[in-house]
């Protein structure tokens, strides 16, 4: 697995980032806990303005070198100073939030996995994510903010009634209780909790295997997937058929529904296993 010249990952201090097969691995590293303070953000929005930038990389899987601690909180001690007297409301987008709509946007597949304890703007940075799998018995996330007489300021209270409902996502903003896997796959705070030993063979597998698809699909199939958070459903819809048709046009697809079609799909035989015959197109696409 080698780290490809071309893009200089390697001239991060808090982030480990090494490319394999189109799948950017990103280790977060900033001793002793992974607090969310300034220099980890630079490099956080560094690395979404070089990624963005580069077509190798399809999906990006963010994890934590510290076992106990995937980003324990945002630094506690520069919110302590914020002014006395609090600004008035901007019209643009400030703090966390335009990095985690970077990531949110951009065209690339993003996934959390999360070993530790993964709380305030941590949880809200991983919430901004695709996709987020936690290990049993070793993954918790929280909103605590409320235990320090203030509330969430980089998304979840926007986020989290999104994905788990107005009544579970005031249930952790308002008790700022831990959160385990198991609750947090329960609520729809992450995909799925899974055994520890489970938790890197799934992520790389479903990572290697988004990372076999057209950068263009993956990155329509995205686009549409967000409209449904973005439009009402009437809108959504008609974008979805834009995209579709999109879809359709690009090349790559039209090569892969021929495969598909010449290695028996829409037969009876071949249908009734198509896993089978997903691998089967699955390993002709990394040959080319």
């Amino acid at each position: 697995m080698e780290l490809r010249p071309e893009m200089p990952y390697d001239r991060f201090k808090f982030l480990k980032i090494r490319v394999d097969r189109h799948v950017a691995f990103v280790t977060i590293d900033n001793p002793p806990i992974n607090i969310l303070n300034g220099p980890l953000l630079v490099e956080f929005n560094r690395f979404a303005l070089k990624v963005a930038n580069d077509d190798d990389v399809k999906v990006i899987v963010f994890d934590s070198a510290d076992p106990d601690f995937f980003i324990a909180h945002f630094d506690v001690e520069v919110l302590s100073k914020a002014p006395s007297q609090a600004p008035p409301k901007s019209k643009q987008l400030s703090g966390m939030h335009p990095l985690c709509e970077n990531f949110r946007t951009m065209p690339k597949v993003t996934i959390a996995k999360i070993e530790g304890r993964c709380r305030g703007g941590g949880s809200e940075f991983v919430l901004a994510l695709d996709m987020r799998f936690g290990a049993v018995g070793k993954a918790i996330l929280a909103q605590p903010e409320i235990s320090v007489g203030i509330i969430p300021g980089g998304g979840s209270t926007q986020r989290l009634p999104r994905l788990l409902g107005r009544s579970r996502a005031l249930e952790i903003v308002l008790s700022g209780m831990d959160i385990s896997a198991e609750m947090a796959e329960r609520y729809g705070y992450i995909n799925r909790a899974l055994p520890p030993d489970e938790l890197t063979p799934f992520i790389e597998n479903l990572a290697y295997r988004i990372a076999t698809y057209p950068a263009e699909t993956i990155a329509l199939a995205k686009k549409a997937v967000l409209t449904a958070e973005e439009l009402p459903l009437l809108e959504g819809l008609l974008e979805e058929t834009y995209l579709f048709n999109q879809s359709i046009a690009l090349p790559a697809a039209k090569e892969l529904m021929k495969l598909f079609l010449e290695k028996g799909g829409q037969t009876r035989e071949v249908e009734q296993d198509f896993s089978k015959l997903l691998e089967e197109l699955d390993k002709i696409k990394k040959t080319k």
